[in-house]
């Protein structure tokens, strides 16, 4: 196998007394090592294990440190979580279909912290009494407003002050809560006369309960009423959000209302 080979039976052969100078004329064991084959690098040679033991420690390392990379990234997943994108959901006065009732499924936090257990939340009571947004001067009592006889959600009866959706969501819990306005009228503006200048980020509170609940705002959208997003509007929300809704657009002087709906979404700040 690579190796010497066996010296023949009876020993070496026997040659010249030592120190003659003369050369033995047979090949002796020790003569016929130094004049054999070279060793063969086969499968079992040493310098192929030596190679193939270096490979596998490479490899070995690649393998340990994908490993300690991807154990890396599982537990900042399960430590900080995945960020929450909000599917923001909306309806409109005077929307064409029944409102659809809002979740109570298990909160989501904005950051993401509450991944397999329910996140902490503040809990409300009582009825909705105040709404304030303060970028726009709001400062008004709140109606309870109903549905009317074709599932649309009536406008307040004095048009200085809103309402709140007395019906669905409480605004604080979970599900989108939905507070409606009067844009103006023939003396002059409403109550949500402004409501179409919110941006992200503004704030509006409601009281309720001797607590305030405060939201922020994500985005505003304007509707044509004949073509308004109920479904969006009124969609179970994972957590509490809220609805701001009035009237916007052009003016139809036949049916003496406008003709879209501006719907302001804000989610629990």
């Amino acid at each position: 196998m690579g190796g010497p080979e066996a010296a023949p039976a009876g020993g070496p052969q026997a040659g010249p007394a030592a120190g003659t100078g003369t050369a033995p004329t047979g090949g002796t064991a020790i003569g016929r090592v130094a004049m054999g084959r070279p060793p063969r690098y086969g499968r079992t040679s040493g310098h192929r294990k030596r190679f193939r033991r270096a490979v596998f420690r490479r490899f070995e390392v690649v393998i340990w440190v994908v490993a300690v990379a991807i154990a890396a990234t599982m537990i900042g997943l399960l430590v900080h979580g995945p960020q929450r994108q909000v599917a923001l959901a909306g309806p409109s006065v005077g929307g064409p279909d029944r409102p659809a009732p809002s979740s109570t499924s298990t909160p989501i936090s904005s950051t993401g912290q509450c991944v397999f257990d329910p996140c902490p939340t503040t809990s409300y009571t009582g009825v909705p009494t105040r709404v304030r947004i303060p970028s726009i001067t709001v400062d008004s009592p709140l109606e309870n407003l109903v549905l009317d006889a074709q599932h649309q959600l009536e406008a307040p009866k004095d048009y200085a002050q809103a309402g709140w959706w007395s019906g669905g969501v409480a605004p604080g819990d979970i599900g989108a809560a939905v507070i409606a306005g009067h844009v103006d009228n023939y003396r002059g503006p409403a109550v949500f006369y402004e409501l179409h200048a919110l941006k992200p980020g503004d704030r509006v509170e409601v009281d309720r309960g001797g607590q305030t609940v405060t939201f922020v705002v994500t985005t505003v959208e304007q509707y044509p009423k004949d073509a308004f997003p109920t479904d969006r509007v009124y969609a179970p929300t994972p957590g509490p959000e809220l609805r701001l809704i009035t009237c916007g657009g052009s003016f139809d002087t036949t049916k003496r209302s406008y003709r879209d709906n501006i719907v302001v979404y804000a989610i629990l700040a």
